[in-house]
């Protein structure tokens, strides 16, 4: 698998199927999962995020699906806004962004509807965040960086412009994920095991982390606590909101691909052909032991209520108990 393909991975299932590249894992399962929305072979959901009772997921061909209720039934919004691929939501109290294909940016306007915003870029995004002040930042490929502070309407870049100290060679590392806080404080993981922070709107940033596998989840909370997933089973925790990250074996070789984790103390992982789950905040670990899942992939996971959801291949969305 290139590193320097500028898609999301889960766009890439089919090439890694073929060429073995997959696992699966093989210890015992847990958990059960319930398929709540069901498509075709060709959809695929590719993110989810959730604020409340409210709940969105996106994916190909501009899908983009809402929720009013925690997640208990679903209504696609039609016509989609854009014939692109959605690749990442965000939601915060009175802010809905979604990203994707060729800089796309959408906005969610005070009547519920999604408009165009101008992002300043054509590099496909691959994830966004916003926080309840309206702080939004979105990442993608080749280190492409932009920062909103006003819930997603006008864009700058704010990435880096010397890469030397943050990737080999000074590449510009696809960035696959990203959160920002209530105080603005902007964390991205990307290639390279790359944790980016900056705590001044992108005018500095800092490297806290750095490795061989690509991470492409990223999970922090308000608490502190924190996970990074990517290649090979990869995953690293912080319980100190990001400053400092350790390795973590969660018990699989899968490419991961999303994060949940919420106060009950239950983590969900994502991926390719394997589902983690931890109900001790991340102290052990089991597979999800479910057919579906083994033999296909999903990606975005949120937290709506007390239920945890993912989405992904064939536009279906599952809980996750």
């Amino acid at each position: 698998m290139s590193r320097r393909l500028a898609q999301p991975q889960s766009l890439l299932a089919g090439a890694l199927l073929g060429a073995g590249l997959l696992f699966a894992g093989t210890a015992a399962g847990e958990g059960k999962v319930a398929e709540v929305v069901g498509g075709t072979a060709h959809q695929a959901l590719f993110g989810i995020a959730s604020q409340g009772d409210v709940t969105v997921a996106v994916g190909a061909a501009g899908a983009i699906l809402e929720s009013a209720d925690a997640g208990k039934t679903w209504k696609t919004v039609s016509p989609a806004p854009t014939p692109l691929s959605l690749l990442g939501v965000a939601l915060a109290k009175g802010h809905a962004v979604a990203v994707g294909q060729e800089g796309t940016v959408l906005v969610m306007d005070d009547a519920g509807k999604w408009n165009k915003a101008a992002s300043g870029t054509d590099s496909r995004l691959f994830n966004v965040a916003v926080n309840a002040a309206g702080r939004a930042v979105a990442v993608g490929a080749f280190g492409t960086i932009i920062l909103s502070d006003d819930g997603g309407q006008s864009w700058s870049a704010v990435a880096p412009q010397d890469w030397s100290s943050y990737s080999k060679e000074g590449e510009q590392p696809h960035l696959y994920d990203v959160a920002v806080d209530d105080k603005g404080v902007i964390t991205a993981v990307g290639e390279f095991g790359l944790v980016l922070r900056s705590a001044d709107a992108g005018k500095t940033w800092q490297a806290l982390h750095k490795g061989d596998a690509s991470l492409f989840a990223l999970r922090l909370s308000a608490d502190g606590s924190g996970y990074a997933a990517g290649q090979n089973g990869a995953v690293i925790r912080t319980a100190d909101g990001g400053k400092t990250w350790s390795d973590v074996d969660v018990g699989t070789t899968a490419i991961l691909l999303g994060i949940q984790s919420g106060a009950d103390g239950r983590v969900l992982i994502s991926g390719m052909h394997d589902m983690m789950l931890s109900k001790d905040h991340g102290q052990t670990w089991s597979h999800v032991d479910d057919p579906d899942v083994a033999s296909s992939w999903y990606q975005g996971v949120a937290g709506a209520g007390s239920a945890l959801f993912a989405v992904g291949h064939a536009g279906k969305i599952v809980r996750v108990d």
